[in-house]
């Protein structure tokens, strides 16, 4: 198929007349390789370009920002009620004897609000709404950007995991086969060989869960990043170092204050204001006075005999004039003012909710960041010790040296210092990708994540 579009492509570029038959052939042979080259390729992003492609194709972003254009919407909304509006219609009609209507073939008519104590009130919290619609879409972003990268690390840390366990099971192996042996020659028993059996098929058995993990992990990247799940292959280089975070216990006022900056209560914050003006907006509605203007011109026609029955028929009419009311009681208006007020009061009470759970998290997070680096701490030295326990069983079989008294090693030795080096090992894997999601997680509690992905690749942040 490539010697038939190269060879479609030269015989183009000769200098004679081409015929359409060879340029169709040529152009479909061109058309097929496009299709099959990219098939076998996968599709091997970095973390940037997952993180990027995820804010670009995920729902939750798209519906926070379709929150922002609503509540633009209606910030504009409220503020153009003092644009005057203008309408035309017509009520051109056919009437006998005394006229009923107005016989207008035109008629323009212009209406505006002029005052009212109210309505800076609903400006304000239309403005406030957007502003708490801006926060929650930097707070989704940043969600997003969380699971992202934290699936990603995942991804990434599962892979080394299963090379762990084959070279693992590459030892549990050749380690049965050697219980076999000597099993064969009378110096082994069967429980031994049953043992090394039972850590073979431990071993493929967690590969197996380790398999399963990555396809729901590769599974959840690809809805948000919008790639093929089965193509997912990860950069180790491109993930950036663990974020230098204070380790120390914070106090509850530092939290607190932490917590107040985040996006989150700031969008919930916003929408208390907004839920405050709307409130104390209805409770102006009543015994205060509404001025409006409007205005109307028509054109009458002579259909309906206006002019046999009034003295000073004219075709142009004009009226203009001011509109004012003056409530003195409505009942209904009295019990949306007692739902706003009631509206404003809870939402004021989730923005405290929302702010003692953020400084709650912030804590807890920073507390398990000390007891995590322990078990990291713990987890590499004993994965050194394991590996010096192995070099030291290496060396005794490559140089082997009488010592008196001391049991000869042999190479079973040897594989089961080997399965325990990568048990090791995994556990350091595991240990760091706990440490890492706590640091994000906190990062995210912050505020921080979204400018420690952008910072880690040298780029500004990006803006919602």
């Amino acid at each position: 198929m490539i010697w038939r579009c190269l060879n479609a492509v030269w015989q183009f570029r000769r200098p004679f007349r081409i015929s359409p038959r060879l340029a169709l052939k040529a152009g479909r042979a061109l058309a097929i390789c496009a299709l099959l080259c990219p098939l076998g390729a996968f599709a091997q992003i970095s973390l940037l370009t997952a993180v990027d492609q995820a804010l670009r194709n995920s729902t939750a972003v798209r519906i926070a920002a379709a929150d922002v254009q609503r509540a633009a919407g209606a910030l504009s909304e409220s503020r153009d009620v003092y644009i005057p509006t203008f309408a035309v219609g017509s009520s051109v009609g056919y009437s006998y004897g005394f006229p009923l209507g107005q016989p207008s073939i035109v008629n323009i008519t212009s209406q505006s609000l002029l005052f009212t104590f109210s309505q800076k009130d609903y400006i304000r919290s239309a403005r406030a709404a957007l502003e708490a619609a801006q926060h929650s879409l930097a707070d989704a972003r940043q969600q997003v950007v969380l699971d992202a990268a934290l699936d990603y690390i995942q991804l990434d840390t599962d892979r080394r995991r299963i090379e762990a366990l084959d070279d693992q099971n590459g030892a549990a192996s050749r380690l049965a086969i050697i219980e076999q042996q000597r099993l064969d020659a009378g110096v082994g028993t069967r429980q031994d060989l049953l043992r090394a059996k039972l850590v073979s098929a431990q071993l493929r058995l967690k590969r197996l869960h380790i398999q399963d993990d990555i396809e729901e992990v590769q599974n959840r990247l690809a809805h948000l990043t919008g790639l093929p799940a089965d193509s997912l292959l990860t950069e180790p280089q491109s993930i950036p170092p663990s974020p230098d975070l204070e380790r120390d216990n914070p106090s509850p006022l530092t939290a607190t204050m932490t917590a107040m900056n985040t996006e989150g209560v700031r969008a919930a914050y916003a929408s208390s204001r907004s839920r405050s003006y709307q409130a104390f907006g209805d409770a102006r509605q009543s015994y205060r006075p509404t001025v409006g203007f409007g205005a109307t011109y028509s054109r009458f026609s002579e259909v309906n005999n206006y002019q046999e029955y009034y003295r000073n028929f004219q075709h142009n009419n004009f009226e203009a004039g001011l509109q004012i009311n003056w409530p003195l009681f409505d009942a209904s208006k009295k019990a949306k003012e007692r739902q706003s007020v009631a509206e404003a009061a809870r939402s004021a009470a989730q923005a405290d909710q929302a702010r003692d759970q953020s400084s709650e998290n912030i804590v807890l997070l920073q507390k398990s960041l000390r007891e995590l680096a322990a078990q990291q701490d713990v987890a590499q030295l004993q994965n050194e010790l394991a590996q010096s326990q192995l070099d030291a069983i290496l060396t005794q079989l490559n140089n082997p040296v009488a010592t008196p008294g001391a049991t000869p090693l042999t190479p079973r030795e040897e594989q089961q210092a080997r399965i325990e080096e990568r048990r090791r090992y995994e556990d350091v894997l595991d240990a760091g990708f706990e440490m890492t999601k706590a640091e994000l997680s906190l990062l995210r509690a912050t505020g921080q994540i979204e400018q420690w992905c952008a910072s880690a690749a040298g780029l500004p942040e990006s803006k919602p």
